[in-house]
């Protein structure tokens, strides 16, 4: 099957994701030039359609494609949200044997994630008309009969020693400012703490990284937009579509202005590209890494606030 071909059919294709996940992955394989699961495996031992596994919070379901050391895959209906098909997936992984990819499709779109052990996770998104691109092509080959060649390069450790010593920066610069120690810590560690709430769902609509957008388009308005934010995290009121209870303490401190008011501040957000997870999540981070930020932006030792040493307590 030519690209075209591929792109032709399932362009044109209404079928539900039960009537056309396997024919969808059969076509994906005489694209890409590979065995299909009952060619490769006609036991079904280490690849097959319809895997069993038992999910991380117990009960049952299926992988709709898995390889034994390559991937697991989940299909999902036209327009899906394929985040969600991605977390369903990703409690089936144990039970898979973790392979280290983890692809998601509707049939148009397609995500494969990384899912190396302490290796920061990797997102390759493209649609059907992109796989005209061999290089696209390439990646689905890949994840198929050589997924090393997908695994990314940084670890979860250097990713949370990178983000450590920007924040021990950004820290140095607002105590630079005049602003008190504890104050700059507390700041501080809010932003770090809202970062870990976005990507495990508890700030809805990617509330932070929006504010955050905004805030580098307008530096002013950073300190009325972040207030707000903390404010309903700490008292309770209304956040996007969600009411909170008091998640955080302690919000209504006095807050520092914007940290891009002075251009040096603002140079040590953009090396991290916090506002862009799709590639490298926030996620990936350890949010330990607090611990030494805190321990910067307190105290009054020059060498402290701007070494490598950690308190090793997680954000709470």
């Amino acid at each position: 099957m030519i690209p075209g071909e591929f792109i032709a059919k399932w362009r044109a294709s209404e079928l539900k994701e039960r009537s056309a996940a396997q024919e969808h992955f059969i076509d994906v394989c005489r694209l890409l030039g590979e065995p299909t699961p009952a060619e490769a495996d006609p036991t079904g031992d280490h690849y097959c359609f319809e895997r069993g596994a038992v999910k991380d919070s117990g009960g049952g379901g299926w992988a709709d494609v898995w390889k034994r050391h390559r991937f697991a895959w989940e299909y999902k209906g036209k327009h899906a949200n394929l985040d969600a098909a991605f977390d369903q997936l990703r409690q089936y992984a144990l039970a898979l044997e973790n392979p280290p990819l983890l692809i998601v499709s509707d049939m148009r779109r397609f995500q494969i994630r990384t899912n190396w052990t302490n290796s920061v996770s990797k997102t390759h998104e493209f649609e059907l008309d992109d796989l005209v691109d061999g290089a696209v092509r390439d990646k689905l080959k890949w994840a198929m009969s050589d997924p090393d060649r997908l695994r990314p390069g940084e670890t979860r450790q250097t990713l949370t020693e990178r983000a450590a010593r920007h924040f021990a920066l950004l820290a140095q610069s607002l105590r630079d400012q005049g602003h008190g120690p504890e104050d700059v810590a507390h700041f501080v560690n809010r932003l770090v703490f809202c970062m870990f709430a976005e990507d495990v769902g508890l700030l809805p609509n990617d509330m932070f990284t929006r504010m955050l957008r905004r805030a580098l388009q307008r530096p002013e308005r950073f300190a009325d937009l972040a207030r707000k934010l903390f404010g309903a995290m700490s008292t309770g009121g209304e956040a996007g579509s969600r009411t909170w209870i008091g998640s955080t303490a302690g919000c209504s401190r006095t807050m520092p202005p914007s940290p891009w008011t002075r251009g040096r501040s603002r140079q040590h957000w953009r090396p991290l590209d916090w506002t862009g997870r799709a590639s490298t999540p926030r996620s990936s981070a350890r949010y330990s890494s607090g611990g030494s930020i805190l321990i910067r932006g307190c105290s009054s030792d020059p060498t402290t606030r701007t070494g490598t040493r950690s308190c090793g307590s997680s954000i709470r």
